[in-house]
């Protein structure tokens, strides 16, 4: 791997986490590897449970995991996730501060801010 990883060689880091995912009920089984300003890479596995509004994305898994370990919003370059992000985890990736998400969706790879993922989000700064 390279200094600063490519958006293929975290590609590959969210695969490899992926095959970690507890997806006993969909088969479904998602990986995400954040990239930290400090080069550090962070990764995340979806896991549900039988009730499962309870199941965790890969991505709020990563972050979670980034937050407990000292990290926080703008702390974060880039997320690879092997699947294209749901509403909630567009949410997350916007709060996180993080500059470009890559991600798979129908075959192709996908490179966008998580602004263009969630265009008129809602912010903090909306909060009274």
């Amino acid at each position: 791997m390279s200094a600063v990883p490519t958006y293929a060689e975290l590609l590959a880091l969210a695969d490899a986490a992926a095959e970690r995912a507890y997806a006993p009920y969909s088969q479904f089984q998602v990986g995400c590897a954040v990239l930290a300003r400090d080069g550090r890479v962070i990764e995340g596995v979806n896991v549900e449970n039988a009730a499962y509004p309870l199941g965790v994305c890969a991505e709020r898994t990563a972050f979670a995991r980034a937050v407990a370990e000292g990290y926080r919003p703008g702390d974060f370059v880039t997320a690879a996730i092997t699947a294209s992000p749901c509403g909630g985890c567009r949410q997350w990736l916007l709060e996180m501060g993080v500059e470009s998400v890559v991600f798979r969706n129908g075959g192709r790879v996908v490179t966008m801010t998580p602004r263009e993922l969630l265009p008129e989000s809602f912010e903090a700064s909306a909060l009274p």
